[in-house]
């Protein structure tokens, strides 16, 4: 009898999490992924706040993450966890296909994005891509990228992205340095470098621009 584990090159299972806010959604991934014996499946969390506070001590390799989730968003928590967790790679699983939404989450740090949609056999093989080293875009996320979107937000560091989001859904510096952790002065000294960057002196402005550019994309903000 054959040991089918024998050549897969890996001695334990991929350490897998899941975030979804929907509970039915999160639970068919989960069941569908079980099915593999290369996959341990970790647990499952309804929000980005959830699995920020979790993940030093479960120390994923994958994270399925989707974008839209109330507390702390797919993108901010993407920003945090890979701070917390360098080694952890954190694949977008979402319902929108747009430009915006795939490269931008690309900027802070994902290692893929696929749609929720996919078959069942793609969200596999991207975990394997990942896993990898390799950064994995489903057909339709291939075709919504455009090699020109973000250059204007290049200068841009991840953190400063990640702050940006923040201050242009309206929370206050205290409240940006309670949700990432870090002092209010290095959120002030954040912010300054942001207007500089992107020559925008007002809070209004720096809003209008994450709109613009589709950082606040799935956030239901809105001018």
């Amino acid at each position: 009898m054959t040991d089918q584990t024998q050549d897969t090159g890996n001695e334990s299972p991929v350490k897998l999490v899941i975030v979804d806010d929907h509970p039915m959604v999160a639970e068919g991934i989960q069941s569908i992924l079980e099915s593999y014996d290369d996959i341990e499946v970790l647990g499952t969390f309804q929000s980005g706040r959830a699995i920020i506070d979790a993940v030093e001590e479960l120390q994923p390799d994958v994270i399925l993450m989707d974008l839209n989730m109330p507390d702390v968003g797919g993108l901010s928590a993407t920003e945090i966890i890979l701070e917390r967790s360098p080694d952890t790679r954190i694949l977008i699983l979402s319902m929108h296909d747009s430009r915006e939404y795939i490269s931008t989450a690309l900027a802070h740090g994902a290692m893929g994005y696929v749609l929720k949609d996919v078959p069942t056999e793609e969200i596999k093989t991207a975990v394997d891509t990942v896993m990898g080293g390799d950064r994995y875009l489903c057909t339709g996320a291939q075709g919504a990228l455009d090699p020109s979107e973000g250059k204007s937000r290049d200068a841009l560091t991840g953190r400063e992205q990640t702050i940006l989001l923040q201050l242009a859904q309206g929370k206050s510096n205290k409240e940006v340095a309670q949700a990432l952790e870090i002092s209010v002065r290095t959120v002030e000294t954040h912010r300054k470098n942001i207007k500089r960057k992107l020559g925008i002196s007002s809070t209004a402005g720096l809003t209008r621009y994450a709109l613009e550019h589709g950082v606040l994309q799935g956030t239901g903000v809105s001018l």
